[in-house]
């Protein structure tokens, strides 16, 4: 294996141009670099990255922690994270909590050990006490769709409350008030949240809040199909169904489908998140779109700027609000 040393010697250069070049310093000529570049190509060189970051104090790797691997939701947030880190020649370390709280913590310390620059972490099982506690330690962590107030500059959030409250109110304001509710697991603070907006809408237009009308589902497709057959057993009339996530909502309508209900004239549907899929379901889904590219990148750039120490970055936006898209599912109840 070649050696800086032999590299330094093809190249007719010092140990230390040779390595300004490969730190991507400026006062290096474009002539010098290229026949650097020239003479670690020839050699088949390698920068040994180990040293280089014991030397640095930097391995310009960043850990991301999610719940889960699959899905078109931790799929986007994944890629928006490393698209904006990879340009400023980042890597990332990429672990699963899977929701445990165990597992959460032992992927947190994998990818202490492996000396990343800086976590970014979506966890939902560990307490907020915790993560107060990681937040003092020496590796610089940042949080997404969590909110902590004592460590607020370090979160990402979503106002769910809000998401909850938008997507009762579209049925509302069509005229619907016997209206469903499939949540997501309330133990996590986004359902718990959303729910909350939920029956806030409820109440300020005059609907009553039924517990028969009220299934608590995983947020999986299964879900959908579980409540809405668990929701039209109860004997009780309703014209509207609002699902915490567009998975759930995806599986209720092919549940209604299976019961020979008319979409959306006999029951209007609204999910949560927008996934890609939400605008090609039939009827088209309505749904609130969560802003998640937007709020990976500003995650992205809480490391580059605190971090990295990078310039020219536009302040971060710690807490993002949802919109309510608008589509096909839902109907309007005439009186």
């Amino acid at each position: 294996m070649a050696t800086i040393y032999e590299v330094s010697e093809l190249a007719g250069v010092s140990l230390a141009t040779v390595s300004r070049v490969m730190n991507k310093n400026a006062r290096v000529s474009e002539k010098t670099r290229d026949k650097v570049l020239a003479a670690m190509k020839e050699l088949g060189y390698r920068p040994n990255t180990i040293a280089r970051s014991l030397a640095s104090n930097r391995s310009d790797s960043v850990g991301i922690l999610v719940s889960e691997l699959r899905g078109l939701f931790y799929s986007q947030m994944m890629s928006g994270i490393e698209e904006v880190l990879r340009a400023s020649e980042k890597h990332v370390i990429i672990a699963a909590g899977h929701s445990e709280e165990a597992e959460e913590i032992d992927g947190i310390e994998f990818l202490i050990g492996r000396r990343c620059d800086a976590l970014i972490l979506h966890v939902e099982s560990v307490s907020d006490e915790y993560l107060i506690d990681l937040a003092k330690g020496s590796i610089p962590v940042v949080l997404i769709n969590r909110h902590i107030p004592e460590i607020a500059d370090r979160c990402i959030s979503l106002d769910n409350e809000l998401g909850g409250y938008m997507s009762a109110k579209a049925l509302l304001e069509k005229g619907h008030r016997k209206i469903a509710y499939i949540s997501g697991p309330l133990w996590k603070h986004d359902a718990s949240e959303r729910f909350k907006g939920h029956k806030r809408a409820l109440k300020e237009y005059g609907a009553t809040f039924s517990e028969r009308l009220f299934f608590e589902g995983d947020y999986s497709e299964k879900a959908g199909v579980n409540g809405l057959s668990h929701l039209l057993k109860q004997g009780e009339d309703f014209t509207g169904l609002v699902c915490a996530n567009d998975y759930m909502a995806s599986g209720a309508m092919t549940m209604a489908r299976e019961e020979k209900l008319q979409l959306p004239e006999q029951l209007s549907i609204v999910g949560f998140d927008n996934i890609i899929f939400a605008a090609h379901l039939y009827p088209k889904l309505s749904t609130i779109n969560y802003p998640l590219g937007r709020m990976a990148r500003a995650t992205a750039h809480w490391v580059l700027k605190n971090v990295y120490k990078q310039k020219n970055l536009a302040e971060i936006q710690n807490l993002f609000e949802p919109e309510f898209i608008a589509r096909d599912s839902i109907a309007t109840i005439k009186e």
